[in-house]
């Protein structure tokens, strides 16, 4: 059975985290093996959902993982030519400075993310918050003599929507979109995790000021970078001091810079309240309401054929609780259960001749079998085995947090 889009989204990122943290150890062989897991499972994403809007940033996460994989594999690495009159302290300051802009380079999204908001289904206070932050003062910065908010956290539960929701606001503008996961920043290849931060924001500072455009620096899985733990070392208290500095310096510095930093998080209470206080929005990206999940269900079952007795409002009624990604899922485990019927009937016959394999007859050949349409009853069987990914507790929790401290 095929993982769901969520299930291959988390089990990437577990992998890379746990690549990270070989890599940061020394352990090489372990690292690379889990790089190329991470790597499968974004691959295997793609392949699955060859029309997904966010393929472009899968495949950024996965050009990342694979250049590491080669630096690794390199027992001695190429480096650039380097000044020979310079001291070996400033050769390997160069090199240093070198490396880390090609890496950060790779973070960002070279093409816009072909995203509209129409695409984005429901989620009306998310994107009604983002496009007043981001999207007006763009377009009219005359409008807001008290500046705007540069600082936004999206939360809420899997599979909702943050990341298309940060894509379709860069879309939105002409700018840039740097594109990075929490445990990337603290990667050890790409430098110590302090100036790691640093220099992203540096890079991101550097782009809004030379060419005057939007620029927003999406962090996902941010809890990972800035959570609460209860055992911190040196270097993670450096790191969240880092980021509360450069969020200082985002906020409060440069009225006129269109720099902004939206974060994505599955686990908002694991954030400290100092980090809460940078971003001025908290957005609770929450299930779809019956009527988002009518309008997913439309687009999702309109290139299936269809019984006359399937009513897409009872669809949107009977899944409720349900994520964007599970309705996305449950409509696809539709499709492969009529497939699989057909394959399996004693009266399947494989298409012969040469418009065999595109559902016509062409040339005398027995035109190809086709399933039978989806029926209501499809649906029912699917919800008696595919439960929603996100728990009552689970909502009762986001509930409660967004009671404290949501902000729109």
């Amino acid at each position: 059975m095929s993982m769901a889009p969520q299930e291959l989204e988390n089990s990437a990122s577990k992998y890379a985290g746990e690549a990270i943290k070989c890599d940061s150890q020394g352990a090489r062989g372990m690292a690379i093996t889990n790089y190329q897991k991470a790597i499968d499972s974004l691959m295997k994403l793609m392949q699955l959902y060859p029309r997904s809007k966010l393929n472009p940033i899968y495949k950024e996460r996965t050009a990342s993982y694979q250049k590491r994989i080669k630096l690794l594999r390199e027992s001695a690495p190429i480096e650039p030519a380097v000044d020979p009159s310079a001291s070996p302290a400033e050769q390997k300051s160069n090199l240093a400075e070198h490396q880390a802009k090609n890496d950060f380079e790779d973070l960002i999204m070279k093409e816009k993310p072909n995203i509209s908001w129409t695409e984005v289904i429901g989620l009306d206070d998310a994107k009604n918050a983002l496009r007043e932050s981001i999207v007006y003062p763009s377009k009219r910065q005359d409008l807001f003599p008290l500046g705007w908010p540069r600082g936004m956290l999206l939360y809420g539960p899997p599979g909702c929507g943050k990341t298309i929701l940060a894509a379709a606001t860069a879309s939105e503008i002409d700018g840039y979109f740097i594109n990075v996961d929490a445990a990337s920043m603290m990667s050890k290849w790409l430098g110590e995790a302090e100036k790691n931060v640093s220099k992203l924001f540096s890079m991101a500072r550097g782009y809004a000021e030379k060419e005057g455009k939007p620029v927003i620096l999406f962090v996902d899985e941010v809890d990972s970078l800035l959570g609460s733990r209860n055992s911190e070392v040196g270097g993670e208290v450096r790191v969240k001091n880092q980021f509360l500095t450069e969020m200082d310096g985002v906020n409060g510095k440069g009225k006129d810079l269109k720099l902004y930093v939206i974060g994505a998080t599955n686990k908002p209470w694991s954030l400290d309240w100092p980090f809460l206080r940078r971003f001025q929005k908290r957005i609770y990206v929450n299930l779809p309401t019956v009527e988002a999940r009518h309008n997913l269900f439309s687009l999702y079952t309109d290139p299936l054929k269809k019984e006359p007795s399937l009513k897409i409002p009872l669809l949107a009624k009977l899944f409720e609780g349900y994520s964007a990604s599970d309705i996305k899922d449950v409509c696809q485990a539709a499709q492969l259960r009529v497939v699989h019927e057909m394959f399996n009937s004693p009266e399947y016959r494989e298409p012969t001749g040469e418009g065999g394999d595109g559902g016509g007859q062409d040339g005398g050949g027995e035109p190809a079998q086709q399933p039978r349409d989806v029926a209501i009853a499809d649906f029912r069987n699917i919800m008696t085995r595919r439960k929603p990914s996100v728990s009552h507790e689970m909502l009762r929790a986001y509930y409660q947090w967004s009671e404290n401290f949501k902000a729109l």
